[in-house]
Order: structure tokens, then sequence, then C-alpha cells
């Protein structure tokens, strides 16, 4: 099984949009690697810079992926190494697409990721699947339990989807 976590890169807004992750324009693309250089191209926040190529972790606040249901949105995650998100919520297709490809999708409290926020700098985020626990690395370590179902945990465990039929059908 591979393993979840890394250097976390801060997105602080809600309603970040399928758009703002992979603009529309590159999904005339005919694989899922020729989409890594446009990752977040369009996101507009203030501050941001996108430190993308060592980030491995995506910390954002509420519905994110809202907009088109497209993969791409995902896949871009995917090629860029990014296996894990953590958000206050997620728009539904976008949150199942992340299971689907194998990805987590961890829905934290507003509270909880306000704490995240608040150790911005140099932040290294660990996922323990068996027991359901985010540890975060910053000026301290702080621990946080989520929730996870027996099948997006299957699929993650599988690889995804495609690996999960493989397996079990």
């Amino acid at each position: 099984m591979k393993t979840f976590g890394g250097p976390a890169l801060f997105l602080d807004r809600s309603d970040i949009n399928t758009d703002e992750i992979i603009p529309a324009k590159y999904l005339t693309e005919n694989s899922k690697q020729a989409l890594k250089p446009f990752i977040l191209e369009d996101l507009k926040l203030p501050h941001f810079k996108s430190d993308i190529k060592n980030a491995r972790v995506i910390v954002t606040r509420g519905n994110f992926g809202c907009g088109s249901s497209r993969e791409h949105a995902v896949w871009v995650f995917e090629v860029n190494d990014i296996n894990v998100v953590i958000a206050e919520s997620f728009a539904r297709i976008f949150r199942q697409n992340m299971f689907n490809c194998g990805m987590l999708a961890i829905e934290l409290t507003r509270e909880e990721i306000d704490l995240i926020f608040a150790l911005v700098n140099d932040v290294t985020i660990s996922v323990d699947l068996d027991k359901k626990r985010l540890t975060v690395w910053g000026k301290e370590e702080i621990y946080f339990d989520f929730t996870l179902n027996s099948f997006d945990r299957d699929l993650v465990i599988a690889g995804g989807w495609l690996a999960y039929a493989d397996k079990n059908y």
C-alpha cells in the first residue's frame, strides 16, 4: 500500500472549483501526464505562491472541487504526486473521484482546519489509514482523527476503483 502524506500546500479559500484546479482549456490533452504543469494555473488567492512540486497534501476550506464533475481535477493532483486533500467539505462528485483514483479526501471540522492553518509554515502531514488518524507537524505536533467508510477505505487500499474491481469482480 502506498504512503499517504508529506509536505502540505495551503489553499485558504472555500469554493475552489475544478476550473481553478485545472483550466478547461487543457481538457483536450490525451494523457494525465500532459495535465501536470497546469495544476492550479487559474487559482487566484492573495499571497499565493504555488510550490506544488514539493507538496503531497492539500489543506483547504469548504466545498472543495465544486463546479464540473470532470475527473481531470483529480488526475492533475495524481500526476503531481498529491494523494491527500484535507478540507471542511468536498463537492460530492470530486470527493468520490478522489477515492475512485485511490486517493484520500479527508473531511475535518472548521475548527480542526483552523488549527492546521495556524501551523502554516513548513507543515508535514502523515496519514495512518488503519487508525484513521492524521499527524500534523509544524510548530508543534497535533493529531486529528477522521472518518472513512469501509468501501472508500477499500478503494484507497486497492489503488482506486479499477484495481478494486479487478480484485473483487
